[in-house]
């Protein structure tokens, strides 16, 4: 097959050298790693690359990220299908599975987290996730009312349980670190940096898979969400399906008046 990836520029060295091993031919995008921050500039920079690759006959684009602050959210598939990992963000990604993902950092969503690519990269060392938000923990009650209507609300108030405490999972970082592409010294560097910030140090061991089944087009429905042709991606904020595709039909002139 020949693909086309999209991700952010702190996968650069694992993508890279999972490329190298890929049996297909790809052609490689990175985007800034602090996109994310301004979600709908990162999601309007994607459209644009997704609908310059329509006709350079790619057999499909993969894109290297998660839901990403809802950067991907509203991403429309054109005449290429798009894959992205069922994912929050990039720390699934690292993790090598949300399962993972969700064992590690369940109870604490918005723990603070980094890797050698995210700490060469730009000024932060480490990075918060919006998870919190993207799971619906900061929205209000009449929120969901209005959106889901009041029995669901209910529930799903009940089922969140809006009282997480990220206060102490504030006070550490969490490395991961990648056995393929680690760097002598770089965890030593990552130490020296969060005990500056009064912080705890913790290191965890990653995995490649997620990243490495994306490139070798192995993309099986319980990881990866494919969207044909026509449809955007659509997020979920669960913890096991994340996102799906749907079709929305653009609204023309005509139907506005009509």
């Amino acid at each position: 097959m020949r693909l086309k990836v999209l991700a952010c520029e702190v996968l650069t060295r694992e993508i890279c050298y999972l490329v190298a091993h890929s049996p297909h031919v790809i052609d490689l995008t990175f985007t800034k790693k602090d996109g994310h921050d301004l979600a709908e500039c990162l999601r309007q920079e994607i459209q644009r690359e997704i609908d310059g690759a329509n006709d350079e006959g790619y057999d499909a684009i993969l894109l290297g990220y998660g839901l990403c602050g809802n950067a991907t959210v509203e991403l429309k598939a054109r005449g290429i299908p798009l894959v992205i990992p069922r994912a929050h963000d990039c720390c699934t990604l690292f993790l090598g599975s949300r399962l993972k993902f969700k064992e590690l950092f369940g109870d604490n969503p918005s723990q603070p987290f980094s890797s050698l690519g995210y700490m060469e990269r730009g000024d932060q060392y480490s990075h918060s996730p919006a998870l919190r938000k993207i799971l619906g923990l900061d929205r209000t009650y009449e929120d969901y009312v209005l959106q889901y209507g009041e029995e669901n609300a209910k529930y799903i108030m009940e089922t969140l349980s809006l009282t997480l405490d990220l206060t102490e999972h504030q006070q550490k970082v969490v490395y991961i670190e990648i056995p393929e592409t680690h760097q002598p010294g770089a965890e030593e560097e990552f130490r020296q940096k969060a005990a500056a910030d009064g912080k705890e140090f913790v290191q965890i061991r990653g995995d490649l898979s997620l990243l490495r089944n994306l490139l070798h087009g192995q993309w099986n429905e319980e990881d990866f969400l494919v969207v044909p042709p026509g449809e955007t991606i659509v997020g979920v904020y669960d913890w096991d399906t994340i996102c799906r595709a749907t079709r929305i039909e653009e609204k023309n002139d005509e139907n506005l008046d009509s």
